[in-house]
This record gives structure tokens, C-alpha cells and sequence, in this order.
């Protein structure tokens, strides 16, 4: 009996193949079927066409019809064989129902080099003494396909105890050594998370304390930005910041250097009067980096892959992918205008990122008409996109490869986001609340594009109101369990419709709000929606690209304070930032007196070690050298920074 066949399912085939094909295959004149000794099935079709399938998966697959790779009469014969009656394929006699579900950890590494061969298990072997990080999700009954995400691939095994069919959006051999890291992946859950149906885990590596993070060089620039700030650094630092990022992209250290990039760009934005530059933001990169460097070097140092990025390839192709738009962001940056299109891949539970960059002024409305491969930034932000030419970063942005645009189609979306994956799909915010509990701090985090971008269904909007100081609209949603949660949305020249349009679907006007796609975060102890689009009746609506109209409905919040503790710890955080923006050596003279009164703010909140961070560096930055007061600086910003993602 074939079970590998008999396990199959049609989204399993159109997986391995794609639903096209399957369909197609479905609508055949069923082939007379036999099968050999050693399992192989042979079909014959009555034009005369005759295929057979030996076990080891489709690609072993042979069909007179001439077709390259895997044809309709392939899927025909394995349609054919599932449709025999039990009796021709009965059950071993020793079948136990009450078996342990099978677990790709039980591959063994013979069966792993069978498949994919030795030069591919020895790279994967380089990755795992590295260290990787790996999310494992467990077969359920609403998914029977286990799989694991990678940083580079997402694979899924199909058929239990085969690894003829597995799947990867990877293109066919281009990486086929994520097939060893993923059966590793789930040998380690295994062991350690028995039964959880879906956790993260550090696959390989060593743990090495005191052996350098290899962020020397980027330590040094964040120094530098710390002595003597924005507001006092010249032209002269573009050469030194190349020269870190050069080192940076050579080892390999790809979080380092992406936040080596950001805090580059937060002083360009500086240098050009950008309304981009926030002192925070830039104060923020420059922790992080120190972070990061702490994690790895102290005596209990994290994996150093997760924590520098060091497994992560820098591009990946994909197979042909079918992506899923959830909306778009537009971003003003000086005189450039930058829109994310934000894509599911409906091959695994991840969020991709398209990018796109133009000079001049044109607003959201404007931009919507702009070309992007065979289509435009609306289509592509509206719809469902399937490709041959993408190109998937380590960061999970992607691309179209300029050589195959003509392999990629768009068609316009339903808002069918009830669908996607469950891990993407929000239905509680109870639970959700408890998903940003568990994560791991942000500066140490994979820095991973659209992480928190979700699903957010609706039950209700309760209510909406309008900052006028901060031109910021926020709308309590309820779910149905009667949690609440806030979309909230802020004014920006480069989208002056995104107000306007989201106040209309909050009140009805567009038809039924289904669903809400966003950034989600947490403020004050709540759940906060940055929307990027919305489901609404039968399509999908996105704010920023919508041209600006008055509502004149929205009602203006009475008080927009934030509570004492969040408003202690931002406006303390505030104040540390104006080291990176003037310097340690160019403060003003009062800045000491500040950092009194903000410390002794905290200690009557009852924040009494965020406290005594604080006045520890008010204390080194006048009786101690600069080093000690630049370490003093990050430990105080980083118990600021981290207070408030926990508050």
C-alpha cells in the first residue's frame, strides 16, 4: 500500500505543484492503474498516455506526455490511486489508532543525507554548530501539516515518515539543507516542549561568554554618537558608519547591521531638518547595539545566532508563491516617499514586506496609481499576488526579480482573512495581550519585518474619538468574547486620506467591517492596532492611499493624558534620549537638576530601580570617566525602554 499516496491531500498536491494543476488533473478520464512489487504505480490514460510513480516523491515521477517536471497526469494517477476502494489498499494488520502522532524529530541524519545528500548535510551542519533559531508548529486538527518556520525557508512535511514530500518555499535545491535544520528543529522541541503545539527554539550554537560579540567597531560609532550627538556631528562620521556597516555585512551580523543602518539614518534625517528624527529613535539604536553585545558576551550569553542574525542568509528565492495583501503603509522621508506593502505567504504563517521608494512629494492617492512590476501599488496593496520572481531577505522583505516580472499575476482580494493562518488571525485579545507578554525583550530581538503585523477581527466598534494636539484617531474594537482593544492612527502629510477613510469604515459607511490588519503593539497595559488595511464587505480598503476628505464626525477626546506611571517613564525616557541628540560633553547646565527631579518622580511611582539607574548616571556623568558614564547612560535607557514595552 502506498501511504505516502493516501496521505496526500489536495492542498498538500497543490503545494507540491499548484491548484491550478490539481484542478485540472481532477477533470481527467481516470487511468486504468497497477502497481509493481517494489510500490511503483503505473497509470495509463486512454489517449494512450502512460505514467508511472515510483515511491520517493513527484519529482522520481516519469509521464509519457513530455512535459518538464510534474504534470496533470501525475496528479491524475495519484487522484486515481486515493480513490480505490479500501479493500484494494487495506490497512497493515498491526495498525494501532491510539499510536503517538509521528514527529519529523524521528527522521534519522542516514535518511536526511539519502535525501538531500552530503555536501547539503554538511552546510547544514556549518548552520546548526553556528546556532539557529527555529518557531515549530505541531500537527492539530485544524492544520494536519507540521512545520517549521526558518529565518531563510519555511518547511512543511506533508506525509508522515517521508521525505519525498516535503515542501519549501525555497526554490526546488536552491536550499534544500533547510530540510535537516527543520527535522533538528523538532528533535529539539521534542525533547524539550513535548506536546506544546507551536514554540520557538535555539537549535545548535554555543553559548560563549567573554569571547567578543564582534560589535566592536559598531560599539565604538555608538560611542562616538553618545559624546558628542547629533546636533554636533558633522559629514565626517558617513565614512566611519560605512566602514562598521562593510565589517557588519562580512561577518555576517545581520540585526547589528540593520540597527547600525537606522541609526544612520536617524542622523541623516537630523542633518536634513527631517521631520523622520526623533532623538528616541536614535538613542534607542545606539541601546541597542550595547544590547545586543551584553547578551552575547555576559556569563549566561544567549545563542549569538538569534541575537546577531549570523544564520540568517542574506536573499532567498522563492518557489512560486502565492502572497495574500493585508495593506499598505506610505512614509514621508524629507522629499522621498516610501510604501510598504504588506503580503502574506500563504504557504506559512509569515508576513513579507514590499518596499518601494520615490522622490518628490506625491501623497498616498497619488502614489496608488504608480507602476510596480506588471501591476500598481493599489493592486498590489488590494489583492492576492502569485509569483515566480520573488525574493525573500533575511529580514523577510521581498522583492521582484527584475528578469521574470512577466511570471507574476494579481487579482483583486475578497478580504478573505479569516483564512490565512491561525497564528496570524486574531480573535481574542485576551490572548493576544498574553502573546506580547511572552515576547522576548525588543532590543534583543530578531529584527524581523512586520513580526507584529496581524489579523484583528471585529466584533464591534465601540467608539471613536479624536486628538486634536497629536492628530491622532483612536476606535475601541470589541471581540467577541467583550475584550477591547484600540486601532489607532496618526496624521502624516504623505497620506492625508488615512484619517478620513478609516473614520468612514469605523462608522459604517463602506459596509461591514470584517477585519482590521495591523501592527500590533501594547500601551498603558492595552492593546493597540496600528492599521495598515481593513475588510470591508467584500474587499479591502487601505487608509494611506485614499485621498483626503473631511468627515466632520469625529468626536475630540476629552482627556488625552497619558496615566502618571506611563507619562513618568516616557517623559523620563525623553530626557536620556537628549544625550544622543546634544551629547554627554555638550549638555546644558540644568540637565542634572532634570535627572534629579525625574529620578525621584519614579521612586514615588514605586519604580525604584528604574530610579536608581537613573541617578546612577547622573552620578558617573559628573564624578566618573566618559566610558563609565556611556555604560551608566545604556543601562538606564535600556530599564526606560524596556519599562515601557512592558507597561
Amino acid at each position: 500500500m502506498r501511504t505516502d499516496l493516501l496521505g496526500l491531500t489536495t492542498d498538500s498536491l497543490a503545494a507540491l505543484t499548484n491548484r491550478g494543476l490539481v484542478k485540472r488533473a481532477g477533470k481527467e478520464a481516470a487511468p486504468e492503474l497497477r502497481t509493481d512489487a517494489d510500490g511503483t504505480v503505473h497509470g495509463s490514460f486512454p489517449d494512450g498516455l502512460t505514467t508511472s510513480l515510483p515511491p520517493g516523491g513527484l519529482d522520481l515521477a516519469r509521464c509519457t506526455c513530455g512535459a518538464g517536471g510534474v504534470c496533470r497526469h501525475v496528479i491524475g494517477v495519484i487522484l486515481a490511486y486515493q480513490r480505490l476502494p479500501a479493500e484494494a489498499a487495506p490497512a497493515p494488520a498491526d495498525a494501532d489508532p491510539e499510536l503517538v502522532p509521528w514527529s519529523p524529530g524521528q527522521v534519522s541524519d542516514d535518511e536526511l543525507t539519502a535525501k538531500i545528500g552530503a555536501r547539503l548535510m554538511a552546510a547544514a551542519r556549518r548552520t546548526e554548530r553556528t546556532g539557529f533559531t527555529a518557531r515549530v508548529s505541531r500537527a492539530t486538527s485544524a492544520d494536519p501539516v507540521p512545520q517549521v518556520e526558518l529565518a531563510t525557508a519555511t518547511v512543511r512535511f506533508l506525509v508522515p515518515g517521508d521525505l519525498g514530500f516535503v515542501h519549501t518555499d525555497a526554490v526546488a535545491g536552491s536550499r534544500d539543507d533547510v530540510i535537516a535544520l527543520a527535522v533538528w528543529a523538532f528533535r529539539v522541541a521534542d525533547e524539550l516542549h513535548p506536546g506544546v503545539p507551536e514554540v520557538r527554539v535555539d537549535v545548535g550554537g554555543v553559548a560563549e561568554a567573554g569571547t567578543g560579540s564582534g560589535l566592536e567597531r559598531a560599539l565604538g560609532l555608538a560611542g562616538t554618537v553618545l559624546r558628542e550627538g547629533a546636533a554636533h556631528l558633522g559629514q565626517g562620521l558617513e565614512a566611519a558608519i560605512a566602514d562598521v556597516q562593510r565589517h557588519l555585512d562580512a561577518a555576517g551580523l545581520r540585526w547589528p547591521l540593520l540597527a547600525v543602518g537606522d541609526l544612520a539614518e536617524q542622523l541623516a534625517s537630523y542633518r536634513d531638518r527631517s521631520s523622520h528624527y526623533r532623538p528616541e529613535l536614535l538613542a534607542s539604536h545606539v541601546a541597542e547595539l550595547h544590547a545586543r553585545h551584553r547578551a552575547v558576551t555576559r556569563p549566561d550569553a544567549t545563542l549569538r545566532s538569534s541575537v546577531l542574525g549570523t544564520a540568517e542568509a542574506a536573499e532567498t528565492p522563492l518557489r512560486r508563491a502565492r502572497l495574500k495583501s493585508l495593506g499598505c503603509r506610505i512614509r514621508g522621508l524629507g522629499d522621498q516617499r516610501i510604501a510598504e506593502v504588506y503580503l502574506v505567504h500563504s504557504d506559512s504563517a509569515m508576513v513579507l514586506v514590499l518596499r518601494r521608494q520615490w522622490d518628490g512629494d506625491d501623497d498616498g492617492a497619488a502614489l496608488a496609481r504608480r507602476r510596480i512590476a506588471t501591476s500598481t501599488l493599489d493592486a498590489l496593496a488590494t489583492g492576492n499576488l502569485v509569483t515566480e520572481s520573488a525574493v525573500r531577505s533575511a529580514s523577510r522583505t521581498v522583492r521582484l526579480a527584475t528578469g521574470r516580472i512577466s511570471k507574476t499575476t494579481v487579482s483583486p482580494s475578497q478580504g478573505d482573512w479569516g483564512e490565512l493562518p491561525q497564528s496570524l488571525v486574531v480573535t481574542d485579545f485576551a490572548a493576544l495581550s498574553r502573546e506580547l507578554d511572552a515576547l522576548t525583550l525588543r532590543p534583543v530581538r530578531p529584527r524581523v519585518e512586520a513580526e507584529l503585523v496581524r489579523v484583528v477581527a471585529v466584533a464591534e466598534v465601540e467608539a471613536v474619538t479624536y486628538a486634536p494636539g497629536d492628530q491622532r484617531l483612536d476606535a475601541v474594537i470589541v471581540d467577541q468574547a467583550g475584550n477591547t482593544a484600540t486601532v489607532r492612527a496618526t496624521h502624516i502629510g504623505a497620506a492625508p486620506g488615512r484619517l478620513d477613510s478609516l473614520a468612514a469604515v469605523l462608522a459604517g459607511e463602506e459596509g461591514e467591517l470584517r477585519f482590521v490588519s495591523g501592527v500590533v503593539g501594547r500601551t498603558a497595559g492595552g492593546v493597540v492596532i496600528e492599521p495598515v488595511g481593513l475588510a470591508v464587505g467584500g474587499r479591502v480598503v487601505v487608509p494611506d492611499l485614499q485621498p483626503a476628505a473631511s468627515t466632520g464626525r469625529l468626536m475630540v477626546a476629552e482627556d488625552d493624558r497619558h496615566e502618571p506611571l506611563t507619562a513618568a517613564l516616557i517623559d523620563t525616557r525623553g530626557l536620556l534620549a537628549e544625550v544622543a541628540h546634544h551629547g554627554l560633553s555638550h549638555l546644558p547646565p540644568t540637565y542634572d537638576d532634570r535627572l534629579a527631579t525625574a529620578a525621584r518622580r519614579l521612586t514615588v511611582l514605586g519604580l525604584h530601580r528604574t530610579a536608581q539607574a537613573v541617578t546612577t548616571f547622573a552620578e558617573t556623568r559628573t564624578h566618573a570617566s566618559d566610558e563609565t558614564a556611556e555604560q551608566a547612560w545604556i543601562d538606564a535607557y535600556l530599564r526606560l525602554d524596556v519599562a515601557l514595552d512592558l507597561n
